[in-house]
């Protein structure tokens, strides 16, 4: 099938890698533009484009989609589908109806349920039980089109934000072939999502990393996996600013008499923290400005005493 292509993370270049595979014939890529990025802020090719220049692909980085121009553009290359995958760019109706077959998401939820740019962590951080790709052909809602596949993928115990992404990147890759085919053979179906159980997976903001140890040990514990690897929470020890990488429950049990934040114990295993309800055990941490490490490693650095308060 003749299919345009638009994304831009790395969870969108698994599905182009897909399609590529799969031998469709794509003759342009949408983008973002390239941004700033890193500490020296030098403007970064995203996942798709660098995916797209290896494979000779012709590209597009428009910074909307609502000029004529841009339009006129995408209606010359004859596509039958555009694939959209974590574009980040809104598409209007006028480009919605460009294509015969419409234009088909992947999004990574089981919809109704955390429609939006941050389904991945959301559900993590809401204690879901269960994830998964939807195929969706688009409307001009947010994520309200009928759904054509879906497939559910369980959010175990110690499940990241990272873990996440990598099972539901490969799940909707794989999804998103199949989706094409039966487009090609005239056999997909779409339903309608459900008016019950819609929820809004907004955009994270840096602030939400920022861990509030009054809060019960469980959430914390939520807050640490869901923004692993990105935006990794963060607590101040005195005026360093640390990460937080890993953790675990070390029980949830409150420690009478003791303010959350208090350090209980340290050892090899970990840094245990009090919680405003149960203590956390801190295992993988990160100064600002040094590299991943160890509690123990870090400890062996800054001996910590029990007693210490971190936070706020």
């Amino acid at each position: 099938m003749r299919l345009l292509f638009a994304g831009t993370p790395e969870f969108a270049a698994a599905a182009l890698v897909a399609l590529i595979e799969a031998g469709h014939d794509i003759p342009l890529v949408l983008t973002q533009p390239d941004r700033p990025a890193g500490r020296g802020q030098k403007l970064a090719q995203s996942e798709v484009k660098q995916l797209a220049l290896r494979h000779g692909i012709e590209l597009l980085q428009p910074a909307s989609l609502k000029d004529d121009q841009t339009r006129n553009v995408l209606t010359r290359q004859g596509a039958q589908v555009m694939v959209v995958a974590a574009y980040g760019l809104i598409l209007p109706a006028s480009v919605l109806e460009l294509f015969p077959q419409g234009c088909i998401n992947i999004h990574a939820s089981l919809l109704p349920r955390w429609r939006g740019a941050a389904p991945i962590q959301r559900a993590i951080l809401a204690g879901d039980k269960e994830s998964g790709i939807c195929i969706m052909r688009m409307d001009e809602g947010l994520d309200t089109g009928p759904v054509m596949l879906r497939e559910r993928v369980p959010i175990v115990c110690d499940e990241t934000g990272g873990s996440l992404h990598g099972k539901l990147s490969d799940l909707g890759s794989k999804l998103i072939v199949q989706a094409i085919a039966q487009l090609e053979t005239g056999t997909a179906y779409f339903q309608l999502q459900p008016s019950e159980g819609v929820s809004y997976a907004r955009k994270i903001l840096k602030e939400e990393a920022r861990i509030q140890w009054q809060t019960s040990v469980h959430q914390i514990d939520a807050q640490i996996r869901a923004f692993n690897p990105v935006p990794v929470c963060f607590t101040n020890l005195g005026t360093v600013l640390l990460r937080l990488w890993r953790a675990q429950v070390r029980s949830a049990d409150s420690v009478l008499g003791v303010p959350p934040g208090q350090i209980l114990a340290t050892s090899p295993e970990g840094i245990d923290i009090a919680c405003g309800h149960g203590v956390l055990r801190v295992t993988e941490v990160q100064k600002a400005g040094g590299n991943r490490q160890s509690a123990a490693d870090f400890l062996r650095g800054q001996p910590l005493q029990p007693g210490a308060i971190v936070g706020p």
